[in-house]
Formats: structure tokens, sequence, C-alpha cells
């Protein structure tokens, strides 16, 4: 695993002078329901009592894996080694992928012959379309893989594992943390990153993107300074730790990671509470925040539109063979199934002792980038 080096240092800041943008009451709402369903403890929104850093344990961080592009037949390779084990060497689950990974094509517009003066319109599978969803909650819900396991004479490798991974989550149903702007409300980023990685050391996806193509990586580490402006003003800069892609899918990964760097003022009420914000030029952005949620069965309620020739249980067996027991025991998840419930959780202390702890562990594992 890699490890995460962070930190931010505030400079002197102009004061923001736009009008905030307002969380609306209804995604509050949201955030404080899931948030007492999951955890059973109350969402904070009192800016001062949010921990200004967070990560999970080192052990925890999501590995570095392959998005699997649909244009290089997403995850087929793996799908004709499960055929092999399950199904006979018939070729269903193989055949579904390679359907699902062409059947979703947009017009564009190429360069023809001529010296390429001559345009025309093709139907092609758009570059970006890909399982990268499907990693990021693998790597977010799993240890990754160790060893390679034999099913029906067939091994699968620590890499075929993962790609076994990546295609239950393909369209495996996930928790939605916020996003419903062009881009998320700085309010709710830093509400949730707070809440959820600082208060509760558990990762979270984004979608990178603001436009309609999708890029979803894994967070695991953040780490803010802030400068008042007023009694219902504070300048805050945040910066996000997160696992990259690979350019294909090894048995052992090199973790990879990068960083994302936020710019904002937030609203407060009378009380010291988040309910606004707004980003200052040159911040990034980003489309939204989500949790991926158990693994349902394909073809069922919570993943209708997964491989229907894929069974779910079988794949979560082997990667529960590749992994040592004593990692997974450490694996804590929201919603997880009764074979993945690790006995002793670290959030049996409350989201207060929590954040307390996890600020202290942050301050030691932070670093310059």
């Amino acid at each position: 695993m890699g490890t995460c080096l962070l930190t931010l240092t505030l400079l002197t800041l102009s004061a923001n002078t736009a009008s905030s943008s307002r969380i609306d009451a209804e995604e509050r709402e949201y955030q404080d329901e899931n948030f007492l369903r999951w955890w059973n403890a109350d969402f904070i929104w009192t800016f001062d009592d949010l921990p200004t850093t967070g990560s999970v344990p080192s052990y925890r961080i999501p590995w570095t894996g392959y998005d699997y592009p649909d244009v290089a037949g997403g995850t087929i390779a793996v799908m004709r080694k499960y055929d092999r084990a399950f199904h006979g060497g018939r070729p269903l689950a193989t055949t579904f992928e390679q359907m699902d990974t062409t059947s979703n094509k947009e017009r564009t517009v190429v360069r023809g012959r001529l010296f390429g003066i001559l345009r025309f319109p093709v139907e092609r599978t758009p570059s970006w379309h890909g399982h990268c969803n499907g990693w990021a909650s693998a790597a977010i819900r799993h240890a990754e893989p160790e060893t390679s396991v034999v099913r029906n004479g067939v091994t699968f490798t620590p890499a075929d594992i993962k790609g076994l991974l990546a295609e239950i989550y393909m369209y495996n149903h996930s928790e939605f943390l916020g996003g419903v702007d062009p881009a998320i409300n700085p309010g709710t980023l830093h509400a949730v990153l707070a809440n959820w990685i600082g208060r509760g050391s558990h990762p979270v996806a984004m979608d990178t993107a603001l436009g309609r193509e999708v890029f979803n990586y894994p967070i695991y580490a953040y780490a803010s300074a802030s400068a008042r402006r007023s009694e219902t003003s504070v300048e805050v800069k945040t910066n996000i730790s997160y696992t990259i892609s690979s350019d294909r899918e090894y048995d052992r990964s090199q973790h990879m990671h990068r960083f994302k760097r936020f710019h904002y003022t937030l609203e407060l009420d009378d009380q010291g509470n988040i309910v606004g914000g707004i980003y200052h030029p040159g911040s990034d952005q980003i489309d939204m925040l989500w949790v991926p949620l158990h693994a349902a069965a394909s073809g069922e309620e919570g993943n209708e539109r997964g491989n229907p020739h894929i069974e779910v249980g079988e794949v979560l067996s082997i990667w529960r063979d590749s992994v040592p027991e004593e990692v997974r025991n450490r694996w804590f998840n929201i919603d997880p199934l009764p074979e993945d419930a690790i006995k002793t959780p670290p959030q049996q202390q409350s989201p207060a002792e929590q954040a307390v702890a996890q600020q202290g562990q942050a301050s030691d594992e932070l670093d310059d980038p």
C-alpha cells in the first residue's frame, strides 16, 4: 500500500465578496438521515466542531486498480475465465460483457480522406466509458487480493479477482453523499469529508467530472486550514488525497495517488453551522460524493443491470479465499454482508472520540506532497 503525504498551508487570503450558494434544506435533511442510518450518530454541521484533518488507517487505503475501459473490452478477459470455471466454457458472462461494452455508442465526427479535410459522422463507444465506479467500489469495500484461488480447475490470480470485483460492482447500488448542482456545494463537500473521513475514518468516492462524463476515484484523506472573515464567514483551503487507476490490472498494485486542492468560503448561521459556500477562482471542483453499498445479486434489486451470469456470492467467496482472515477482520464498511461484518470495529468508539483520535493520527501521517 502507498501512504498519504498531504499538508495544507493557509496563506493570507483575500476576502471573498461573491454571494454564497445555500445548501438546499432537503439535502441537509438527507445528510442528517443518511448519517444517522449508517453511523447511529448525528451528522455535525457546526464548523468549529468538525475535525480539520482525517484519513483512513494506512492498511485501509484503497488500492490502485484498473478501470477496464469499454473500448478495450471491459472485463471480458476475466469473464472468459469465469465461464470456463462455472459455465463449462459456454460464453455466457463473456457475451453479456461484450454486449454491455459495445451498446452505448455515441455519434461523433471524424476526419476522413483528402488529407483529413473531409469529415463524417460515426457511432463510437466514448473513450471514457468503463468500470471506474466498479473499481472504486471494490477498492473501498475490499482488501486487495493477495493469493491466487482455484475454482473448478481454473486459477484466478489476484489481478483476475480484482476484475471480478470490478464487474460485480459495475451497476451495484451506492449511497449518494451530495452533489445536486453542477459542482457539489463547498459546504456539503466540507461537511461530508469531515464527518465520513474525519469522524468515521471511512473512505468515500467522488466523480471528478462536472459534465456528462464520469471519472470516479476513492478519497482516503483530507486536510483543511481556515481563516475567519466574519462571525458568519470562514475562508477555507482543503486538500484531498485520492487513489488513481493504473494502465492495467496487476497482481500486486503499486499505490498511486493524486491531490485536489479546494479553496472556498463557507457561510455559517448564527450558531456556527455550515449553511452554504462558494468556490474561489482557481479552486478545484468535483461533481459529487458517494459511498458503495454491499454487493447485491446480479440482475436483482440493487444491481438490476449487473451481469446476470455472474454469481456475486461466488466472486466474494473467491475474494475471501485470497485475503487472510486477519486482514479481512480489520476492514470496516458500512452496510456489510453478514460474512464480512467485522467483530470489533473501530467505530465502536463514539464519533466524538473518533474525531479526536483521528485528528491526532492524521497530524502524524500528513506531510508535504
